[in-house]
């Protein structure tokens, strides 16, 4: 990895630009090629934005140690605003509710998402307070990351969010996304957004407050590792995800993300006629996983056919299972993992938007969040829409 983290802000910017422009040069020379995208491409999201203080090292230290950093990069974070900075370089035209304070690293976030094309007109400002800040500490021999979070304040109070401003920024929105912070916000806007019939997407990281309450609202679910088993206390995870689409009657899919071991997706079919074959679904599981392409280094995607799904001690649904593989990446191009869930989010918000099929979008976000995970923080490595690794997702 080449980081111009560590150089000195001057030659930082003349890096930039000279980079910016190439990178733009290539963009539009790569852009005549993909297939053009629908009209309705806005999304709302609502959630999380901060700065990331990143200090990578060459192993977690002792307590009492005194070490040195081997890079540092202070960058803008924050799940929501990770995601929707992803979805905007693929195209997306994201705005964002969240909230800073009027100090320099309010500022600085402001003005990194609109650099990078997302709408921050929705966001609160207070007069005084602090802007909200991770430090994150990025363990170089087990490529791990620790994250110390400072909440921003003022939280964010729900009132703080006109009815001119909410309706204003519902408007022409294709699919509203929360990752569960500021929850009483975004339960406002998720009852809204269910009025006006526009899809919801919940990002299901771990249990917080206010999450059930969006879960009842979400179209479509996207969980950690631990999640499902944490919410519906499954014996299994692929036993949660039924659990899951049997308790939230709403809800289209659920994917569980699961690392270097890929990522499951379970949909529920609409078909009005029932299957008839019926699977137990740790079983039908594992029959997937003896069929995916290990010899491939890039994410692949394997898929059932619409079964009847059946959880012992849960019940059963009619849905389709899909089994979706990581990239490979060498180990020496691993760099930081920060943000890869929320790279994964962003492309599944492009997916949804542009109607690609699951068997595309596993595949597909799979390889964007493989992108950001060579580059130190989260969104160094996110890539643009005409990045060359992804034309073979995007036709």
């Amino acid at each position: 990895m080449i980081s111009v983290a560590a150089l000195p802000s001057a030659t930082c910017k003349s890096f930039s630009i000279i980079t910016s422009s190439a990178s733009s040069t290539r963009n539009k020379m790569s852009s005549l090629s993909l297939p053009p995208l629908p009209d309705n491409l806005t999304v709302l999201g609502c959630g999380a934005a901060v700065v990331d203080l990143l200090a990578a090292v060459a192993a977690y230290p002792k307590p009492d140690d005194k070490i040195r950093t081997t890079s540092l990069k202070v960058q803008g974070g924050g799940n929501a605003a990770n995601a929707l900075t992803c979805a905007a370089r693929l195209g997306l035209k994201p705005r964002l509710i969240s909230k800073v304070a009027d100090d320099a690293q309010g500022r600085s976030i402001l003005e990194e998402l609109q650099a990078d094309g997302v709408d921050t007109s929705f966001f609160v400002v207070s007069k005084e307070g602090n802007s909200p800040f991770t430090y994150i500490i990025v363990d170089n021999q087990t490529k791990t990351r620790t994250c110390i979070h400072t909440p921003g304040y003022p939280p964010m109070r729900p009132e703080e969010l006109s009815e001119s401003s909410l309706s204003s920024a519902l408007d022409g929105t294709r699919l509203f996304y929360s990752d569960v912070r500021l929850h009483e916000t975004a339960l406002v806007v998720a009852e809204e957004a269910a009025r006006k019939n526009i899809p919801i997407l919940v990002d299901a990281e771990k249990k917080r407050e206010g999450l059930d309450d969006l879960l009842n609202f979400s179209d479509y679910v996207v969980c950690s590792a631990n999640f499902p088993q944490e919410w519906t206390e499954a014996p299994s995870i692929a036993s949660a995800l039924v659990s899951m689409l049997l308790r939230l009657p709403k809800l289209k899919f659920v994917i569980v993300t699961l690392g270097e071991d890929g990522c499951i997706m379970l949909e529920r079919s609409l078909n009005e006629s029932p299957a008839t074959e019926e699977r137990d679904i740790d079983s039908l599981v594992e029959s997937l996983k003896q069929r995916k392409h290990n010899d491939i280094a890039i994410p692949t995607c394997v898929s059932s056919s619409v079964t009847k799904v059946r959880a012992n001690g849960i019940g059963t649904v009619n849905a389709r299972l899909f089994v979706g593989t990581a990239e490979k990446i060498p180990p020496s191009e691993v760099i930081d993992t920060t943000g890869a869930g929320d790279a994964f989010i962003g492309a599944v918000l492009y997916a949804i938007c542009t109607n690609m099929p699951p068997e595309k979008m596993l595949p597909f976000a799979a390889q964007v969040a493989a992108a950001g995970c060579r580059a130190l923080g989260a969104r160094t490595g996110l890539p643009h829409r005409t990045d060359p690794r992804l034309a073979s997702f995007l036709h």
